[in-house]
Parts: structure tokens; sequence; C-alpha cells
């Protein structure tokens, strides 16, 4: 006999317990006659009420995982809150961590921005790492119904409510990768920039006699820009202090920088030998134009932006 059902029968035996299966064969097989038996008695075909019967209860490997009480889930809701806050918890550094070593590694071993896109390539790969970690041992856990003792969950819990920040925590990162970035650049150009002389040697951007003085000084500005953001973050909003404080710092930056670039102080001459056009002083003078203008700018910019969000908040 192969009949719509034995083949159901077969489909659902397969997926349970060989010690159950009799049993569950002779209930199951008892189940169905009865239902059938039930539809012909109404005056249905038998062979349209079996294919009806069969088609309520549905696929067999699901009724054969309630017959198992087996779940058919990957992590169940058990352990789900547990494992999606602790995989949120590994995601959020040490990707970030690996990839961070692995770039300062190969940007110490002469590959400058280079260096970033391995330092990239690792992060993911670890990421994807402690997913697929992470998840396959929470599944075996859930499917071999190991006892684990969580806590119970309690209202101390309950985090605080969420207040509105004049102070975008967004912005906040934005501004300091900005800032380290380019408190990272200035000695990196110095050893790795893109403009190599004739015999292959490094040719710095900025001129290196601003180590002196000039370059390390902006250095501080920026690490005080860095600061800055921090407290300013930790305040949560703009204030005319905060205001008054950015001014100064943007000035300290900003400029020295105009200055060195009006007064052709701020690009290396030795650029000169390379870049041909840089040669000309007209050149270097409508370059260094160029470089004050833009400069004067986004800082007067800047701050009437944050003039205005200063009104607001403080309004």
């Amino acid at each position: 006999m192969n009949t719509l059902t034995d083949r159901y029968l077969a489909a659902t035996l397969r997926s349970v317990p060989a010690q159950r299966r009799d049993e569950i064969a002779s209930e199951l097989r008892a189940s169905i006659e009865d239902m059938i038996e039930g539809r012909t008695d109404g005056g249905q075909d038998a062979t349209t009420a079996e294919r009806e019967v069969l088609t309520e209860l549905g696929n067999p490997d699901v009724l054969a995982a309630r017959y198992a009480d087996r779940r058919l889930q990957l992590i169940g809701p058990t352990y789900y809150l547990v494992w999606l806050r602790l995989l949120k918890l590994l995601l959020s550094f040490i990707p970030a961590l690996v990839g961070t070593i692995v770039t300062i590694v190969e940007a110490a071993e002469g590959k400058g921005f280079g260096a970033i896109g391995p330092g990239l390539v690792v992060a993911l790969q670890v990421a994807v790492q402690i997913a697929f970690w992470l998840t396959l041992t929470f599944a075996i856990i859930e499917r071999s119904q190991t006892p684990v003792n969580l806590p119970d969950w309690t209202v101390d819990q309950l985090p605080d409510a969420p207040v509105h920040r004049g102070i975008p925590l967004a912005d906040t990162i934005a501004s300091v990768v900005m800032l380290v970035a380019t408190i990272a650049y200035l000695p990196i150009q110095h050893f790795q920039s893109w403009v190599r002389g004739t015999d292959g040697e490094n040719i710095a951007i900025l001129d290196p006699a601003l180590w002196s003085f000039w370059l390390p000084a902006l250095i501080v500005v920026l690490v005080a820009s860095v600061i800055f953001e921090i407290v300013k973050y930790r305040i949560g909003r703009w204030t005319w202090p905060l205001f008054g404080t950015k001014v100064l710092l943007n000035l300290a930056f900003s400029v020295p920088l105009v200055w060195l670039a009006l007064s052709d102080r701020l690009l290396n001459p030795a650029l000169g030998e390379r870049l041909s056009w840089l040669a000309d002083a007209d050149n270097r003078n409508l370059l260094g134009a160029a470089i004050a203008v833009g400069t004067a700018v986004v800082v007067v910019w800047d701050l009437i932006d944050t003039a205005i969000k200063t009104r607001r908040q403080t309004a």
C-alpha cells in the first residue's frame, strides 16, 4: 500500500524518536481514519476526504516536531534576549578594536592609507565570526535544553527615560573622528604622502620647517578641540560659554592656517620640484589664497550655525 495516508505517516515518523514510532503511528493512523470517516459519513468522496484531512493536519515535519516536543527554531524565546544583548555588546567594540590594531600594524609597515582596507576586511571577518559562533552556541544550548539559571527580570533593570539632548551623539562622534584623523594626518604626511621625488623619496605636503613650532601648536589646538567636543556632549546642550570657547578654538586653528597660506609658508617648497605648476610664484599665491578663503568660509559658516543653535537652546 502506498496511499496518501501511508506516505503522510512515513514522512511524519522519520523525524520522531524511534522508541515512540509504533505508538505514534497507531495513534496518528487512528486519528486520520476517524477524521476521514466523519467526512465520508457526510457524503464526501473517500479520496477527497483523505486529501482534505491530510491538508488540514499540515506539514508532517511540523507535526513530528510536536510529537517529539522539538522546537522548530534556531534561537528560542528562552535565550533570545540574552543572545541579542550579548551579540550587540561583542559587536560594539571587538571588530572595531581588532580592525584598528590591524590598521596600525599595516600603517607601521609603510602602507599608509592602504592600511585602512585590510583593517576593514579583518573587522568584518571578526564580526561574522562572532555572530556565527555565538548563534551556534545558543542554538546548541536551546536544542539540548541545557538548564541555564538566568536571573529574573526586575524593575531595577529598567533603563532611564530618554532625555532630549541638544548635542546628538552622532554629531559628536563625527566631529571627534574628523579631528583625530586630522591630527593623525599631520605626522603621517611627513613620512608617507602621495607625492614622490624622482628617486622615490617621500615629499611632505606641508613645509617640514613648520615642525619647529606651528604644526605642534596646531596639534595642541586640535587635541583641545577633541576634549571640547567630549565636554560639550557631556553638558548636553549649547551654552554661550561653550560658544565662546568654540570661537577661540576655531580662531586659534584658522588664523595661523590662513596666515601661513597667504605668506607662502604652508606648503613644502620641494613640491615645486615635482609639481611644475607649483614652481610658479603666482600659482602658489593663488593656491594659498584659495586655502585661506576656504578656511575662512568654513569657520564663519560653522560659527553662524553654532550661534543659531546656542540661541535656540538658551532661549
